[in-house]
């Protein structure tokens, strides 16, 4: 296999797999390309490899920014702006679940509280409901405390040894 086809299999792969952790095809693809991309990538050409508008590619490169695993970087002389992916695979895991805890395991978190502790009035089915819908939230609970931990203990200057002694 080819390089550029090797490269364009693993950004259509990529774009695929984005559905999975919380973002579009589009998203994704431009996030694989800009990992893969040995340099920064200016948006004229983020658009000409993938083949999208500007304001495709503008709206998802600042999607990207705000999750905070792309960058913009600056060429001196040029008047294009240009994009950086996180290169640091344990980083970019720490800031996909982040912001996944931040958009979707919190408002969940908020829902199961508010539906959990309604007041019963004494049929088996509300008894039911409170009591599965109470179990559920500290189980969603607890494994959002426990991701909050991970990231924590990798942010860790210590953490981070162990973890690198490990591998």
């Amino acid at each position: 296999m080819e390089f550029k086809e090797a490269k364009n299999k693993f950004v259509q792969t990529w774009g695929a797999l984005g559905s999975q952790w919380g973002i579009n095809k589009t998203m994704a693809q431009i996030h694989a390309l800009l990992m893969v991309s040995n340099e920064p990538v200016s948006m004229e050409d983020i658009m000409e490899e993938l083949q999208i508008s500007r304001g495709n590619t503008s709206m998802n490169l600042k999607a990207l920014m705000d999750w905070g695993i792309v960058y913009k970087e600056y060429k001196a002389g040029e008047r294009r702006e240009f994009f950086t992916a996180e290169k640091d695979l344990d980083e970019l895991a720490v800031k996909i679940s982040r912001e996944r805890s931040k958009r979707e395991i919190k408002p969940a978190l908020k829902i199961l509280k508010e539906v959990s502790t309604i007041e019963a009035n004494n049929s088996e089915e509300e008894k039911h409901f409170i009591e599965q819908t109470s179990k559920l939230y500290d189980f969603v609970l607890k494994a959002d405390n426990m991701l909050d931990k991970i990231t924590e203990f990798n942010e860790n200057w210590l953490g981070r040894l162990v973890l690198k002694i490990m591998k």
